[in-house]
């Protein structure tokens, strides 16, 4: 039976799923949208490996992304790392030289600055959409082209016009009337690039020294367009990996063959987890003014997990009962 490690990336926009074998390399990878319904894309991914696959033999599991920790509830995972350690453990064992990581997903982006191995610095833009894929998506509907052939287009451009990208409103509506004065679609996709670009660095990228290597990671890496544009304005060379689209995942399933190392075992709860019903309710806990919202997730067998409180009350409840079922 063929053993892999399974590595899970929950974000906001998109949920990523991934299989290492033991030489960290990607033999099985999936992309689902996360459509705002974690646990059931995340069953969804579970149910598509056995279907495809078969029952493999999982040796280990890190989850990673907003949704890390229900994604460790749902599945059992023996390691669960925030995205910048993530994508710093996978940019790393691409290439172990790597000096900065850009980061571009669908909601947000991010720059990790690693000297010697190790991550010294980094920055998260989470507020602006017009650094993201999901403003670039929205223009590609707008000029009537698929976002696949985005950057290709933008390689196009004989003379890109200049498009006011520090807000995605205003590059929206820049846009607009740059179509209204006639400008063809290759300049105006290639403005797009380089004002997204600009708006990278000016913002996340703001007070960070970039050194190359540099690698380009997440589902916007994919768009030629943008890596011509980081290349044009830092003048250094951009590299993009095989599996830029799923580096968190990856980093996440390396992190989780250490740790199995370690401990010697696998908290994998088995592929029967993706035909298990679970509910989510939320109430709000009285007992002191902060008046926090708990969420509560349940199963077949009871409550599986609690969190959102500050004080740990209710989150504190399951961790006592796990350990005495230890």
């Amino acid at each position: 039976m063929a053993e892999y490690y399974l590595g899970i990336d929950v974000g906001s926009v998109s949920t990523n799923i991934i299989l290492m074998d033991e030489s960290n390399k990607v033999r099985y990878k999936k992309y689902l949208r996360t459509q705002g319904k974690p646990i059931e894309i995340i069953k969804k991914g579970i149910e598509d490996i056995v279907k495809e696959l078969g029952e493999v033999e999982i040796k280990g599991v890190g989850t990673t992304g907003s949704g890390r920790y229900l994604a460790d509830i749902i599945v059992g995972a023996d390691i669960v790392k925030n995205e910048i350690t993530a994508h710093a453990i996978a940019g790393l064992n691409f290439n172990p030289n790597v000096r900065t990581i850009i980061e571009i997903g669908g909601q947000d982006s991010k720059i990790i600055i690693l000297r010697d191995g190790i991550v010294v610095d980094f920055a998260m833009n989470t507020v602006c959409a017009a650094g993201t894929g999901s403003f670039l998506d929205r223009q590609a509907i707008r000029l009537g082209i698929d976002i696949s052939e985005f950057g290709s287009l933008a390689l196009k451009s004989k003379s890109p016009v200049r498009i006011a990208g520090r807000c995605a409103v205003f590059a929206e509506s820049d846009m607009i009337h740059k179509q209204q004065l006639g400008h063809n679609q290759a300049d105006i996709a290639k403005g797009l690039c380089e004002a997204l670009v600009r708006n990278y660095l000016n913002n996340v990228g703001k007070g960070k020294e970039i050194l190359e290597p540099i690698l380009f990671q997440g589902g916007v890496a994919a768009n030629i367009g943008i890596k011509q544009a980081f290349i044009e304005a830092l003048n250094m060379n951009v590299e993009v990996p095989p599996n830029h689209d799923v580096m968190g995942a990856i980093g996440a399933a390396i992190l989780a063959k250490e740790e199995v190392k370690k401990k010697g075992r696998t908290n994998f709860k088995g592929f029967s987890i993706g035909r298990l019903k679970y509910n989510v309710n939320s109430f709000e806990c009285s007992d002191c003014s902060n008046r926090c919202e708990i969420v509560e997730i349940k199963s077949n067998n009871g409550v599986l997990a609690r969190y959102g409180d500050k004080c740990g009350k209710w989150s504190n409840i399951i961790k006592k009962e796990d350990s005495k079922l230890a």
